[in-house]
């Protein structure tokens, strides 16, 4: 998936006149958060997200170790564990697989790595057929390709009717508008490349070095289908999944799912574990990990270690203000919300990625909800810390930050001037009692108009209240 992160202030326009995403957006207040509300009452949560962010700090810490430790065991248990610096790299590794074992279709799970690695462009530029087989991405993929707009949910900005128009039309098939029935039509279309395909890609939410496996959690099935039914799986996840025990896992899983869906457990929970052994009678004859880099390495030991911590739920996106009004392909990247403000500018390049550190309120509820505890609106502003110091920041803005500077480090200034701002702002509103137009700030007024101040700063006020009565 291309960055196209630049775009992010006109696309964010389009989405939010866009009347009937604003309607399919609301599915995250009324669905996502009021489920993950009600789960999260089932267990302390406080003392299980740090017991959670105290596993995952273990193991990024010593992740060197940690990957090593997986890879003696994953490949004592028949696998072969390859590690890619870039994505390109990444991608290369699984083509170069599916050459060696003459693969002619691929069907894959859900993974965001993938993504990054658009492998579906690079097995089709080779010849070989992909499926998406989780339907969210699968509704997407018969969509001209059209790329996910949550990590979880993907095709969350689409409504019922607009799924079935599109299985009408691709599958050609009459029309279907119950739930239940599109989703057996799904599975009959999936079906038959299940049973023929050489080859199943799926992502890892997380890797446990001890016993060399991969866990992976998905509502529908289908990852099972994608790793026993192929004679090569394929597991591709980033180099931070890694958990050091089987223990760490399961305290991950109390979180991940009430986080994600607002489920106690997920419908399937798969912990899969080198090839299928003899007397075995299901199991891939050929198992890889392909461990991606991909810019996260970048991140250790640095201001934005922290991020590495983040389990893919997408609570943060849920929850957040600017997500739940324009969704996710405003973001223009693999990763949306608040986790990919951050994880954006740091895996592509600040410069790439200019608005989305502003695409936040620093409201701070992806801080209250994320379930590794995270401080992703400080990590934020720390980026908008980085634009302004590499200059990266329009001229205008920048000179004003430094105005605003020279003025609040010289007290009296600060008060004449300000005391002439809350005079001047009265009188502009004096006849409505608001302000509908302010000078250099109609990003603002355009929208929304601003209460007129009383004339008094707040100096003032609070001198008032002081004086003895």
């Amino acid at each position: 998936m291309q960055v196209q992160s630049m775009q992010f202030k006109a696309r964010a326009g389009q989405k939010l006149a866009d009347q009937r995403l604003q309607a399919n957006l609301k599915k995250l207040s009324t669905k996502f958060v009021t489920a993950r509300a009600s789960a999260m009452e089932e267990i302390d949560f406080e003392a299980t997200r740090e017991a959670l962010k105290e596993r995952r700090n273990r193991g990024i810490e010593n992740l060197d170790v940690w990957l090593e430790i997986f890879e003696r065991e994953a490949t004592r248990r028949g696998a072969t564990v390859l590690f890619a610096e870039s994505t390109q790299d990444a991608a290369r590794l699984i083509a170069e697989i599916a050459r060696k074992h003459d693969v002619k279709k691929v069907i894959k799970s859900k993974s965001m790595v993938t993504e990054e690695l658009q492998l579906n462009k690079v097995l089709a530029d080779m010849g070989v057929q992909s499926v998406e087989t989780d339907l969210g991405e699968y509704i997407l993929q018969i969509n001209d390709n059209e790329p996910p707009s949550h990590i979880i949910a993907p095709v969350v900005h689409k409504d019922k009717d607009e799924v079935a128009d599109l299985f009408a039309r691709v599958h050609q098939k009459p029309r279907l508008t119950e739930i239940p029935l599109m989703t057996r039509e799904a599975r009959e279309m999936l079906r038959p490349q299940f049973l023929s395909a050489d080859m199943g890609v799926t992502g890892g939410n997380f890797l446990v070095a001890e016993t060399g496996s991969v866990a992976v959690v998905t509502n529908e099935g289908n990852e099972g289908m994608c790793t026993i039914m192929p004679r090569v799986h394929v597991a591709v996840t980033g180099i931070e999944k890694v958990l050091p025990t089987l223990e760490d896992l399961a305290t991950a899983m109390r979180l991940l799912p009430r986080s994600a869906t607002g489920q106690g457990t997920s419908n399937y929970f798969s912990l899969l574990t080198g090839t299928r052994a003899e007397g075995e009678v299901d199991g891939p004859d050929h198992m890889y990990f392909v461990i991606v880099d991909g810019g996260r390495s970048g991140l250790i030991g640095g201001a934005f270690q922290e991020m590495l911590r983040c389990i893919r739920c997408g609570a943060c996106m849920n929850h957040c203000p600017v997500y739940q009004k324009i969704g996710g392909h405003a973001y223009g990247w693999v990763y949306p919300g608040p986790m990919g403000s951050v994880l954006t500018p740091s895996y592509v390049g600040l410069e790439k990625t200019l608005d989305l550190p502003q695409a936040a309120t620093l409201c701070g509820e992806c801080n209250r909800v994320c379930p590794v505890g995270i401080p992703i609106s400080d990590l934020l502003r720390k980026l908008r810390e980085r634009q302004v110091d590499r200059g990266l920041r329009p001229w205008r803005e920048r000179a004003a930050l430094a105005a605003w500077a020279f003025t609040a480090r010289r007290p009296r200034l600060y008060a004449t001037l300000s005391g002439l701002g809350s005079w001047a702002l009265k009188r502009m509103g004096r006849d409505r009692g608001s302000i509908s137009k302010l000078p250099f700030a109609g990003g603002w007024t355009d929208t929304r108009e601003m209460p007129a101040p009383s004339g008094k700063t707040f100096r003032a006020m609070y001198r008032e209240r002081r004086a003895p009565r």
